[in-house]
């Protein structure tokens, strides 16, 4: 069965999500952003799930983790619970 790693961040807004988004990818800490903003209690350890298999995240979660670019900050993905930053950290087959 397949696993992955990942981190992320939570927020209410895609235009925050976006906000982000840009920061991380001009140089800001992606796990410093996740402690400052996320509004998911994993945002205290920098965002981080550990590892998890298929099927125990909602359905757009799990859709990018197993399928979307290792080490790369992807994202806005909404779910129920608001937007998401994703970074999948690690991804067995």
């Amino acid at each position: 069965m397949s696993t992955a790693a990942a981190r992320h961040i939570l927020v209410e807004t895609q235009a925050q999500c976006e906000e982000l988004k840009t920061q991380i990818e001009n140089g800001a800490d992606f796990a410093e952003v996740a402690k400052a903003h996320s509004s998911c209690p994993s945002g205290q350890q920098g965002g981080s799930l550990g590892e998890f298999g298929p099927g125990q995240m909602v359905p757009e979660f799990d859709a990018v983790v197993f399928s979307g670019e290792i080490n790369k900050v992807l994202g806005p993905v909404q779910t129920q619970f608001g937007y998401h930053l994703i970074e999948v950290t690690s991804r067995t087959d």
